[in-house]
């Protein structure tokens, strides 16, 4: 399970990647010589501890940072910033409290000029799409924490991106939530396709999700090693299979970086 297949074409590209912040004191150095490719319609999840640099990761295929050295390729073009091609659902819940859900799912397009009937038409495809129909005149004060991720889903999904960057979605949701919305996010991805980068530090839902799993090490953070997993979907958490998996990843996880 270790060798990568070929699946498709390169979508994003991370040639030597190394991110260092400085301070008064001394640099800190996040991320080490970082070599990632992820590949077209590809669900890559990125493990590793907390505060090891993975938020970071995502935050420069994102263009929110700037790489201190290497450089960052999404379907061909140099990231040099944010752009619509790039879809990015944070850990933190941050719709638009003064929208209704169907305001906040088509405020992406709105802001690119997209006609109203049309931005409504696509808003109401991914709020089907993410099982919000019946919400969509509900403002974010009166949904669940599980239904407002799905808003935030539904809002990313529908400037329609080549790639789908997701930083510990579910981390703030109770345990029984957090196990609906992995099955969701499992079921949406096999109906409008993606190439999707997760974040987490949870090993039982990197498993459950990925057809890869790329473990990063504490900071500052390398490639440790990387794991395809070639589970049949839907996954079964005790499986043993799914069980034998956990404990590899997890003696590797334990190891000295």
């Amino acid at each position: 399970m270790e060798q990568r297949r070929s699946v498709g074409k390169d979508i994003i590209k991370c040639n030597h990647i190394s991110k260092t912040f400085p301070n008064q004191k001394e640099s800190h150095n996040v991320l080490h010589n970082i070599d990632l490719s992820v590949e077209e319609n590809e669900l890559v999840v990125i493990l590793g501890p907390g505060q090891c640099g993975k938020s970071t990761l995502i935050n420069l295929i994102a263009g929110l940072e700037k790489a201190t050295s290497g450089d960052v390729s999404v379907c061909g073009k140099t990231v040099e910033g944010p752009g619509p091609d790039r879809g990015v659902v944070f850990q933190s819940i941050s719709l638009f409290p003064w929208l209704t859900t169907i305001g906040n799912v088509e405020y992406g397009l709105k802001m690119r000029g997209v006609s109203k009937a049309e931005r409504r038409k696509r808003a109401q495809y991914y709020i089907d799409l993410v099982g919000l129909n019946g919400f969509e005149h509900s403002f974010p004060v009166a949904l669940s924490g599980g239904m407002r991720q799905r808003v935030g889903i539904a809002r990313a999904y529908c400037i329609e991106p080549n790639v789908m960057l997701m930083d510990e979605p579910f981390s703030a949701l109770d345990a029984q939530t957090r196990y609906l919305m992995q099955e969701e996010l499992e079921r949406i991805w096999q109906i409008e396709k993606r190439t999707i980068v997760f974040v987490t530090n949870n090993l039982e839902e990197a498993i459950y999700l990925a057809d890869r799993i790329i473990v990063l090490s504490n900071c500052p953070a390398r490639i440790k090693k990387e794991y395809i997993v070639d589970l049949p979907r839907p996954r079964n958490y005790v499986s043993p299979e799914f069980l034998a998996l956990r404990k590899e990843i997890d003696d590797i996880m334990d190891s000295a970086n």
